[in-house]
């Protein structure tokens, strides 16, 4: 078996047991006090991860980019993450975290790597409401639900739309997108836990000219549908009549896109709604990942016009 083959059946395991891997990084000291909190990112994003290569400074540049790296010869901006979230670190910055997302490669600067754990998605909470606008959600470092050793999950959307603001429209300047026809009474529901994506999602398919509900987390996701099952059942119809699809990302709290999945499709009340994931987890192995779980399709965000094709795909079969 080939290494690439090797790492779609280990992250396929994973995800069929509701389990992911954090790799855990500090960034330094927070503002005002000597915390030094754990980070963590989805090992899923990361390509590899150096030791601080040399950097040159671009001209112009977004304040928080110290600039390029070459990586076996690509060009990759260098994004000083403690910069980004405010922390100072104290011991420098000695470590690269090259990552591939949304469609993009680029490396985030940070002062340490710890270890990968491995987690459950029941681990992680969300911080709606609590973690400000760049933390999407916290994860609990043991299983036991009273612990309090906690990492930050860092918001990359967001982050990457910050810094770089020009490069994140669903819908570029100047850009059509094909409208998409559902049955009348049908809505697309749609799940993303960044605040980010969830407003690229909506520009997308409001110039579509669909209906949909959006919802934050693979769990809300579930209930909604469920919710709407009993109110569709009430009507003498099926869930089916109610929502055209249901459109998620894969890396949620509480529930990931991979369980959401698994749940719609062991469903009787839900296995004819298809299933599209919608993810940054890009790269050719990631890609055979997600479909291999068990959805209708998968699209990598954020190219609207391409998601109205899979969606009027996905809809003509």
């Amino acid at each position: 078996m080939n290494t690439e083959n090797r790492e779609i059946d280990e992250r396929t395991n994973l995800a069929a047991n509701s389990m992911f891997e954090l790799l855990l990084f500090r960034l330094g000291e927070a503002p005002g006090t000597q915390q030094r909190e754990w980070f963590g990112i989805n090992v899923f994003k990361v390509r590899e991860i150096l030791v601080m290569p040399d950097i040159t400074t671009i001209v112009g540049a977004p304040p928080t980019v110290m600039g390029v790296a070459n990586v076996r010869g690509e060009m990759i901006s260098v994004i000083d993450l403690p910069a980004v979230v405010g922390c100072v670190p104290k011991n420098g910055l000695g470590i690269l975290i090259v990552t591939e997302f949304a469609r993009t490669t680029q490396a985030f600067a940070v002062e340490e790597v710890h270890e990968i754990v491995r987690l459950e998605w029941k681990q992680v909470l969300s911080a709606e409401g609590s973690g400000g606008d760049l933390v999407t959600s916290f994860a609990r470092l043991e299983a036991d639900v009273d612990s309090n050793r906690l990492a930050v999950v860092l918001d990359v959307e967001q982050i990457l739309s910050n810094v770089f603001p020009s490069d994140h429209h669903a819908i570029p300047d100047g850009t059509a997108v094909t409208e998409v026809q559902l049955p009348a009474g049908k809505s697309i529901l749609a799940a993303d836990d960044s605040a980010v994506a969830r407003l690229m999602i909506e520009e997308g398919l409001k110039a579509m000219g669909v209906p949909y509900i959006m919802t934050k987390t693979g769990k809300e996701a579930w209930d909604r549908l469920q919710a709407i099952s009993a109110e569709a059942v009430a009507e003498g119809k099926t869930a089916h009549d109610r929502v055209a699809l249901v459109l998620t990302d894969l890396e949620m709290p509480e529930m990931d896109g991979f369980t959401l999945t698994r749940n719609i499709k062991d469903d009787a009340r839900f296995n004819s709604i298809p299933v599209i994931i919608h993810s940054s987890l890009t790269g050719a192995t990631n890609e055979a990942h997600v479909k291999g779980v068990g959805a209708d399709a998968y699209v990598a965000k954020f190219v609207a016009q391409e998601l109205s094709d899979t969606i009027r795909r996905v809809l003509s079969k």
